[in-house]
């Protein structure tokens, strides 16, 4: 595999280039030009971002998860008990809810993608199946992970009890005082919490510790990195266990629309794997793909490429090339990077990435709850937020809505700010 450094994970590197705008423009009338969200390079390549820039002693593990995948996912065998868990497990096929009363008020037809009804409370979990499936297929007795709102720590603690493994999920300080509830769930399930007490003690801090850990047990432990980031083949792999939400929504949307897909598909972005979850069903469409980042850490529109856990792309980070704080309401979306693949969608023009504040979040979070009986995650209300706010362009347009989770887990620190 090329592409490699002796980089140490977390390693920076910064370039003076420019993100691309995300300023909204109309859908497009054809499909776009191109296939889009299908296999990377040989070097784990989506364009000029990803790759595989690890230490040395991670390059046999990289490389081995790298054959497995392919092995596994050509197999129909490892792909049906898949499907079997996420439907009789997880509870898949997750429903389409269209929201009437949130339509009215802000005169968009919106549709949600309810990843929020799955077991453990949020798309993770499709991701989590497919990769401890595939470390027993490998051998391995053990995960670690890296969690920030603690959804996928969550979802890795309850695969690693179905499977009989150990879980040690590695937690940043400031997140385990904000999500107290997802660290009681992960200690319930048998998972060990190890708090990552460095640097911003976010999710960013949380990836190196876990990174650090696989380091020097990669022969046992399978890393179970939850998002589109990372060393090549995470970005990929994790896509295709996520896939599933785009292909169900894909087929879900042609009932409803008469054969047709929506003019927008939006989600929001941390490091992006409920995006590209469910663009993925709809790249080679004509609709239009929208991710939505917390403007305090919106590493598509702030940032520059740069090399950060294992791969390039973009990232917020200084003159000098160092990692700037991300800061976001949500744990899950505190991160300063961003998955390479979505740094190629918006480096293409084929998707594009709004910013919100955190004031439009509680006031979409809010506004969901109180219109449709549906208390969503933060994360997810950083993409109504954007809906909201761009109400009057998307007027009389239908918006797909990728609702990742649910809000269980945010309801203590909304009581703190809502009173």
């Amino acid at each position: 595999m090329t592409g490699t450094t002796g980089a140490a994970p977390g390693e920076l590197m910064g370039e003076p280039e420019t993100a691309p705008s995300g300023q909204f423009m109309g859908e497009p009338e054809t499909a776009p030009s191109g296939q889009f969200m299908g296999e990377p390079s040989a070097d784990g390549r989506f364009g000029e971002f990803g790759g595989m820039f690890v230490p040395e002693t991670l390059v046999p593990a990289c490389q081995e998860l790298d054959r497995a995948f392919r092995s596994a996912w050509g197999d129909p065998g490892f792909r049906g008990e898949l499907d079997r868990l996420l439907r009789d497990y997880a509870g898949r096929p997750s429903p389409m809810t269209e929201c009437p009363n949130l339509s009215e008020e802000l005169g968009v037809r919106i549709l949600l993608k309810r990843e929020d009804l799955n077991h453990t409370g949020s798309h993770k979990i499709n991701n989590v199946l497919g990769q401890a499936l595939l470390a027993q297929r490998m051998g391995k007795t053990s995960l670690v992970a890296e969690t920030g709102a603690g959804q996928h720590g969550v979802a890795t603690a309850t695969a690693a009890a179905l499977f009989g493994m150990d879980c040690v999920v590695y937690m940043g300080t400031v997140d385990i005082a904000r999500q107290e509830l997802n660290v009681f769930r992960m200690h319930l399930l048998g998972a060990e919490v190890r708090a990552a007490e460095t640097g911003s003690r976010t999710l960013k801090d949380a990836v190196n510790e876990a990174m650090r850990h696989w380091v020097a047990v990669a022969d046992t432990t399978h890393y179970c990195l939850g998002s589109v980031m990372g060393p090549h083949p995470y970005p990929w792999m994790v896509r295709e266990f996520q896939r599933v939400v785009g292909e169900e929504a894909r087929r879900q949307c042609a009932e409803i629309l008469d054969g047709g897909v929506p003019d927008v598909v939006t989600a929001a972005v941390g490091g992006g794997s409920n995006a590209a979850g469910i663009f993925a069903g709809f790249a080679n469409t004509p609709a239009r793909l929208v991710g939505v980042e917390p403007a305090g850490g919106a590493a598509v529109g702030r940032g520059v490429p740069g090399i950060v856990h294992g791969s390039r792309s973009y990232l917020m980070q200084d003159e000098w090339g160092q990692v700037l704080e991300a800061e976001s309401i949500s744990a899950g979306l505190d991160y300063p990077g961003v998955g390479p693949e979505h740094s190629h969608l918006a480096a293409t023009g084929r998707a594009t990435y709004e910013q919100v504040a955190d004031a439009e979040v509680i006031e979409a979070f809010s506004l969901l709850s109180r219109t449709e009986g549906i208390i969503c995650a933060l994360e997810c209300a950083h993409a109504l937020a954007w809906v909201s706010r761009a109400r009057a362009d998307l007027a009389g347009r239908t918006v797909l809505l990728n609702l990742s989770g649910r809000g269980d887990k945010d309801v203590d620190q909304m009581m703190g700010i809502l009173g």
